[in-house]
């Protein structure tokens, strides 16, 4: 037994059994990091890669065949409103044909009268009420008037 415990207080058994508690902890911790690995395994990592593949690689032919369907639906779109643009001038057009109806136009726009009547043209109240405040532009100089023109007749486009 003496030498039993010769042996226990010896320095290379003390670097024995340091080595080995040693040994075992590293040996826990590699299996934790291998039951931690073990979720992302080089199959899963691979499906990952071709699925994140075949998304890039299908992203611009999806974007393109989006694109072209909304172009599509558009151009229909414009080619139904053209459809109803003809119907509608095919409508005025068969009206011209009829001569009351063109007889009804050539007087209200061009204020022709029959023989034998009596034409008079109704003046709008607001337009003469207009026309009196312009009368201020007199007092200013010319090229006033003329961007004030200019101003008039650009606001009246929109």
């Amino acid at each position: 037994m003496a030498v039993k415990d010769r042996d226990r207080f010896s320095t290379a058994t003390r670097i024995r059994l340091l080595g080995e508690q040693t040994a075992a902890r590293v040996y826990r911790s590699q299996t934790k990091r291998q039951a931690r690995r073990s979720r992302l395994t080089g199959r899963a990592a691979l499906l990952a890669l071709v699925m994140c593949s075949l998304i890039v690689a299908l992203a611009y032919p999806m974007r393109e065949y989006v694109s072209q369907r909304a172009e599509i639906d558009d151009l229909q779109r414009e080619q139904q409103q053209a459809r109803e643009r003809v119907e509608r001038l095919r409508d005025l057009k068969a009206r011209w044909q009829d001569d009351a109806y063109a007889e009804q136009q050539i007087r209200k726009r061009l204020h022709y009268v029959m023989p034998g009547e009596t034409g008079f043209i109704v003046i709008d109240p607001h337009a003469a009420k207009q026309s009196r405040t312009d009368l201020g532009a007199a007092d200013r100089p010319w090229y006033s008037n003329v961007w004030d023109g200019v101003d008039k007749s650009d606001a009246s486009g929109q």
